[in-house]
């Protein structure tokens, strides 16, 4: 989960006020609460950090120091299974062009495997909470490390699909690595499926990340996208919260 998630107690996930404050209909914020209550064992497991052995994995693939990550991962964090997978792909397949979807961990580990390869990548990473966005940037300084960090309002979505999405403006025309861990599912179940709106800036060999991939939301999103984007080639990868990987043909 990105640090976009919407609070980790069922009491806050099922707000109904807190709903209507971000500025949707009740009919949504009713759709929400049922999903919610459908989906509480998913959204449990989802809260994991990932595990001591991940994380361990994690600081030896990228020599990050371990003061460098949160001391819990998982929660509103991305857990280390996921920021693990970020980091191999990064490392292996050498993207230039990365932009995040929801930011925190994953912009560190992302820009920090861009930075050990050298070849001039950059993060650009969407965020609507100031608050997160700025402390994204804190621990990338702490770092020494760089990234188009960016918060933005959320907005009417793209291609017909429900919920917000972010404002983002203009972004890069070629996106190499996408990664999905955001807005929070209190919006919408399947808010995080407008990120298909940048599916045509992915080349060929280019990859999409969906974090979170377990929950009955985002399987029904991935459900779309696999109909809708047969040229990539889909699979899932479990772990905490699971991850649907899309890479191009």
């Amino acid at each position: 989960m990105a640090s976009t998630g919407g609070g980790s107690t069922p009491q806050a996930l099922f707000n109904l006020p807190r709903l209507l404050a971000l500025g949707r209909a009740a009919s949504d914020a009713l759709f929400v609460g049922a999903f919610g209550a459908i989906g509480w064992p998913w959204l449990l497991k989802s809260l994991g950090d990932g595990g001591a052995e991940a994380r361990a994995a994690l600081l030896e693939r990228t020599g990050l120091p371990d003061d460098a990550l949160p001391e819990q991962l998982g929660s509103w964090r991305a857990d280390a299974g996921l920021l693990l997978l970020i980091a191999e792909h990064i490392l292996d397949r050498r993207p230039l062009s990365v932009v995040e979807f929801g930011g925190g961990t994953t912009t560190l580990v992302a820009a920090h495997c861009l930075a050990r390869n050298g070849d001039g990548g950059l993060v650009t990473s969407i965020d609507n909470h100031p608050d997160f966005a700025g402390s994204t940037r804190d621990m990338l300084a702490a770092q020494g490390l760089e990234a188009d960090v960016r918060a933005v309002p959320l907005d009417t979505p793209p291609q017909g699909w429900p919920g917000l999405w972010y404002d983002h403006g203009p972004l890069p025309d070629r996106i190499d690595m996408l990664i999905v861990d955001g807005p929070p599912w209190v919006i919408h179940p399947f808010v995080r499926g407008a990120a298909a709106s940048v599916f045509d800036r992915i080349p060929s060999g280019g990859t999409v990340m969906l974090d979170d991939a377990a929950r009955p939301g985002e399987r029904l999103v991935a459900r779309r996208w696999k109909r809708e984007w047969p040229e990539f080639d889909w699979d899932y990868v479990p772990g905490a919260a699971g991850t649907l990987v899309g890479v191009r043909r």
